[in-house]
């Protein structure tokens, strides 16, 4: 809240102790009281004018309108041209905190709507009536969309009607002075209607769910380690809405591309294809944070729910399990929300914020997909873990980590982290059983062990405890086929592509298998030929003949399949069909599509008699040669 006195120099020069003097008197008795009582902070004063700073839009709104009705009772009897009015202007947004000061947009479009506020009045932001709308019974003017100083987007306004009386004057340039003939009225109803009819015919898609974007948090401080933690808190959310079963939210990959960016959310929704947006910011401050969250209609713009939260730090995994509960009380509505299943599925918090710290720098180091990164990673978890023992997210992020250095090493090495990568999947699910990511990982693990029956069964938990998590989906996409499952495991592909439209390089890794095994040939092609080369793993290469086989377009299979030999001369089909997590659907799929592919059929004797059951092709000889 902006508020200042209408005339002060006038009324100093005329007199001035008697001014200060009723000014001391009304602050004492009307303004400070009132503020007080509506939990509000008085910022700074500045002579004629205040800055007052409110937990809420309603406390503020209700604030502003019983001052300017009791200071205009308590001066009825006061000569016009010795009363003391107020303009006051409120506004919702983020602010910067530099000690007990407040600084940014937040306070300065307060200070503009102030001025352009008629006497006595009480005008607010568009955000801040958005935020009150239904909450307070007060007649409000659309008082239009204006241009203040050193703001580059309009404001739009809104005028509370204090009297209730609607008021002659209005901020709007009127240009029009007659209503709209009523033909002209049903014409313009018509033509929106028909836009609408347009769009869904033109392809426009409606989503039988509400849909969600969490946008980066703004770090605020601009420093490293706070920035971490917006990222974190950003992440967590994106976790702690995804549960939820009837909202669609859209996966951290593809909102990052918004960081540091100036964003119109109406945008994003057109992008992303989403009906909201949140979005916040985090600044710390020593051991307190504050955190600001808002959560806007993507159509309009509109903003449905907004709140700021001010808290030890400490307190900081409690206030991302708020902001997600509230936001999607807001959009889908509490009834639709199981109560028993929402208390199951919350996920534990770390005790300390330093080993929650620690956790995000591994989780940097691990996305640098390099040996050494992981080796730096481990390192990192190992620390985060023994300061913080029960904390399930190092563990499974720890599990990632031994399982992608696995790749980095062989022999009797490769085994080694396979099984540290094992032990810390099991850990992390023992300390957290209600994790989805620790059971996602420990599926993983298994299946690359050739467990598949338990890895089938850690999947099945993981989607049940967070059924909207694109990773997770992601990853079952990559394991369908092995669970017996192919088509099940394409749809996971559709729904992760839905919810992470930009996915990361390795996603596609996952989606062009799955659907190469359902069959769904010009898909898993789509996939691949937007995968860059250098990304294709071993398999990645053979599969890519695989796929050009599978459509049928054999001159591109051959010319793939000399591709992959070129780079890894050891591909045979026998080599490939040997995997034992493999059912023999997949083996036939793949034999027939190697084959057509042109890929050389035998692999040595020395390596096929490794196989626990080795499978011999007729053209290659008996397993006794």
């Amino acid at each position: 809240m902006a508020a200042d006195i209408v005339g002060y120099s006038r009324l100093i020069e005329a007199d001035e102790g008697g001014t200060l003097g009723a000014m001391r008197g009304l602050r004492a008795e009307v303004s400070d009281p009132l503020i007080a009582e509506h939990k509000g902070r008085i910022v700074k004063l500045m002579g004629d004018g205040a800055i007052v700073e409110f937990a809420s839009v309603v406390d503020a709104v209700r604030a502003a309108v019983a001052i300017q009705k009791a200071l205009a009772g308590r001066q009825a009897s006061v000569p016009s041209t010795r009363r003391i009015v107020f303009r006051i202007g409120i506004n919702l947004g983020d602010v910067v905190v530099e000690g007990d000061d407040l600084l940014g947009d937040g306070v300065n479009v307060a200070a503009r709507l102030e001025q352009l506020c008629p006497p006595g009045g009480v005008l607010i932001s568009g955000t801040a009536f958005d935020q009150m709308r239904g909450k307070l019974d007060l007649p409000l003017d659309d008082a239009g969309e204006q241009r203040v100083k050193n703001i580059s987007r309009p404001v739009r306004t809104y005028l509370v009607r204090l009297t209730g009386v609607k008021p002659r004057w209005s901020l709007r340039l009127r240009r029009f002075r007659h209503r709209l003939p009523i033909a002209a009225a049903i014409a313009l109803l018509l033509l929106a209607a028909g836009g609408a009819l347009w769009w869904i015919q033109s392809g426009g898609t409606v989503y039988a769910k509400p849909s969600l974007a969490v946008l980066p948090f703004t770090n605020l401080g601009g420093d490293e380690p706070t920035g971490r933690l917006a990222d974190g808190i950003t992440e967590d959310i994106i976790t702690d809405l995804a549960r939820y079963r009837d909202l669609d939210v859209i996966a951290r990959n593809s909102t990052s591309v918004y960081a540091g960016k100036p964003v119109d959310v109406r945008q994003v929704g057109n992008d992303l294809k989403v009906r909201y947006v949140l979005e916040g910011s985090i600044q710390r401050q020593g051991e307190q944070i504050r955190i600001t969250a808002q959560l806007v209609d993507a159509r309009t713009g509109a903003h449905i729910w907004s709140e700021r939260f001010d808290r030890p730090a400490r307190d900081l995994f409690s206030v991302q399990t708020e902001i997600a509960d509230q936001v999607t009380s807001q959009i889908i509505g509490s009834k639709v929300i199981d109560q028993a299943e929402n208390a199951a599925s919350r996920r534990s918090r770390p005790q300390d914020l330093s080993a929650y710290e620690i956790v995000l720098l591994a989780e940097e180091e691990m996305q640098k997909a390099t040996q050494e990164s992981q080796i730096k990673a481990i390192g990192l978890l190992n620390q985060a873990a023994e300061m913080d023992p029960r904390l399930a997210r190092a563990w499974a992020d720890l599990a990632w980590a031994h399982d992608l250095l696995n790749g980095f090493v062989t022999g009797a090495e490769a085994a080694e982290e396979e099984n540290k990568a094992l032990s810390a999947a099991e850990r992390a699910v023992a300390l957290d059983p209600n994790d989805a990511g620790a059971h996602d990982v420990l599926g993983h693990v298994l299946g690359n062990l050739g467990k598949v029956k338990r890895a089938e069964a850690e999947f099945e938990r993981a989607m049940q405890l967070n059924p909207g998590s694109a990773g997770i989906l992601t990853h079952y996409a990559g394991w369908g086929s092995t669970f017996g499952q192919p088509e099940r495991g394409a749809d996971a592909a559709d729904r992760a592509i839905r919810l992470n439209p930009k996915y990361p390089v390795w996603a596609g890794n996952f989606f062009r298998y799955a659907y190469f095994m359902a069959g769904r040939s010009k898909d898993a092609l789509r996939i691949v030929e937007a995968q860059p080369l250098e990304n294709l793993t071993r398999f990645g290469w053979a599969n890519r003949a695989m796929i050009y086989a599978a459509t049928g377009d054999s001159e591109r299979a051959h010319a793939a399949a000399k591709d992959a030999l070129s780079k890894y001369p050891d591909i045979t089909i026998e080599g490939m069909i040997n995997d034992p997590a493999l059912t023999e659907t997949e083996r036939k799929k793949l034999l027939e599509t190697m084959r057509a592919a042109g890929f050389p059929p035998c692999e040595t004797l020395t390596e096929l008699k490794k196989a626990a059951k080795p499978i011999r092709l007729p053209e290659c000889g008996s397993l006794t040669q």
